[in-house]
């Protein structure tokens, strides 16, 4: 994740983000000035952070959400996940495309495109970039009491987010929608990115790997070398964080995905587009065929692309498209 004064723009997310280009830990540790103490030269000359810190990845963050999307204030419990930002930016950018497509290719701003976030996370990372970017209402659900608590306080704590961005706490364990869409109720667009792993077994041997691999990758960028001790040690304590309902669920995003497409046809006359974020290439499969099986009348695949991870955004409708205009002129 270093950059580097060679490294290209980010050629990989869409042309409306605003994190094409290179970090300026400068003009960062000016907006933020804790992010000061955390910004080092890395193997080639060039300002960086320990992306093996947290603490130093979470003020990063708090780093850009001040100087892109005016966040003034943005924490998370210890443990909780800390979302990289270029990419959660990116899946806002790719849906208000996809709005586009039935409004004559003009991209609707404003607080009368209503957002679902299922699974806003303590961090409520997708309502604050959305809202800011587009202004589009938010509603953001969630299971962890937590997370919706902790979600509020950011929202309280800056101007104008409370009342655009609105939190639902999902008591039943077993829903998706149901019990968080009310009655006669509308939204433009749905979004989750989904627990990717199928127990908490392999969400540890996940963040084992990445760590592990995070740990090489520096070794190779720097004249230091570390004992392979040094690095167990620092892979077991140190993580971005992230609780059970964001990582894991059982049967992984495969299964989470097809509940939320089978629990999508009760609102499919309620809802313009359902999306999801899907990790795996594998999971497609299972997907597209769950998808057929409710007669989804359009269904979507966008590639998405952050680094070296590759992802991408399953969008269907039960919409035709003469509705679909009819929803945009309405």
């Amino acid at each position: 994740m270093t950059a580097t004064s060679k490294q290209a723009e980010k050629i990989n997310l869409h042309p409306r983000n605003k994190h094409r280009g290179q970090y300026d830990f400068k003009q960062l540790a000016i907006t933020n000035t804790e992010l000061a103490q955390f910004v080092r030269p890395n193997a080639y000359g060039d300002d960086s952070i320990d992306f093996a810190n947290p603490l130093a990845v979470k003020t990063l963050n708090q780093a850009l959400l001040q100087q892109f999307y005016a966040i003034t204030h943005w924490d998370i419990p210890t443990q909780y996940l800390c979302p990289p930002i270029p990419g959660r930016a990116d899946y806002l950018h790719y849906l208000a495309d996809l709005l586009n497509s039935a409004n004559n290719s003009v991209t609707p701003y404003g607080n009368n495109i209503r957002v679902l976030d299922i699974g806003v996370g303590a961090n409520a990372i997708y309502p604050l970039i959305g809202q800011r970017e587009y202004g589009w209402h938010f509603v953001g659900a969630d299971i962890d009491l937590t997370a919706i608590t902790n979600a509020q306080q950011i929202l309280d704590a800056n101007t104008g987010l409370a009342e655009a961005i609105e939190l639902r706490l999902q008591t039943s364990a077993s829903a998706i929608f149901k019990g968080i869409i009310q009655q006669d109720e509308t939204f433009d667009l749905t979004m989750c990115n989904p627990p990717f792993h199928a127990s908490l077994h392999d969400a540890l041997a996940g963040t084992q790997r990445k760590w592990q691999n995070l740990a090489i990758n520096q070794t190779k960028s720097s004249s230091k070398s570390r004992s392979k001790d040094k690095i167990k040690n620092e892979t077991s304590v140190l993580n971005f964080g992230g609780q059970a309902a964001e990582l894991y669920c059982a049967g992984g995003e495969e299964a989470f995905v097809n509940r939320m497409i089978n629990e999508s046809v009760l609102f499919k006359h309620q809802c313009l587009w359902f999306t999801t974020l899907i990790s795996k290439a594998t999971t497609l499969a299972s997907v597209y065929h769950a998808l057929k099986q409710v007669n989804a009348l359009t269904v979507k695949t966008i590639d998405m692309a952050q680094g070296q991870k590759k992802s991408r955004m399953v969008a269907w409708t039960f919409l035709n498209t003469r509705q679909q205009h009819d929803w945009h002129n309405r």
